[in-house]
């Protein structure tokens, strides 16, 4: 794995244990100011300030997540990175929660050299199990 393919993963993975923890700071960090994410399939949210609140929400079942592996392709500024993610919470009433997915999510090189990401759909599984689409 080269240095920025490193770099990448490092940023995933940095977001991710944020996110697990409720470090909503870092968790913003890791994305650009305008950037894409796709909490539900088929609704993306622009908007920074929204973004944070719904991942305030989030961290209300404890996510805990998994990935059974990465792919991260760089080339130049651009990279993205795919993986394979189970996640297992619990709600309000000690109910358990499991989802799973494929996340893909496209980062861009920053002028001071770090990654941030700028398109994140944990949701691209959905798209394999679609038929007639």
């Amino acid at each position: 794995m080269t240095q920025d393919q490193q770099d990448v993963l490092a940023l995933v993975q940095k977001m991710t244990s944020s996110f697990e923890a409720g470090d909503l700071e870092t968790v913003m960090e890791t994305y650009e100011d305008q950037q894409t994410i796709m909490f539900e399939p088929g609704q993306p949210v622009s908007d920074s300030k929204t973004a944070k609140v719904i991942f305030e929400k989030s961290t209300a079942i404890s996510p805990k997540f998994s990935y059974s592996g990465h792919e991260v392709i760089v080339e130049g500024d651009i990279a993205i990175h795919i993986a394979p993610w189970k996640m297992s919470g619990t709600d309000p009433e000690g109910k358990a929660i499991e989802g799973e997915g494929l996340s893909v999510a496209v980062l861009r090189r920053q002028a001071d050299g770090a990654w941030k990401m700028v398109i994140d759909n944990p949701h691209g599984s959905r798209l394999l199990s679609a038929s007639g689409q």
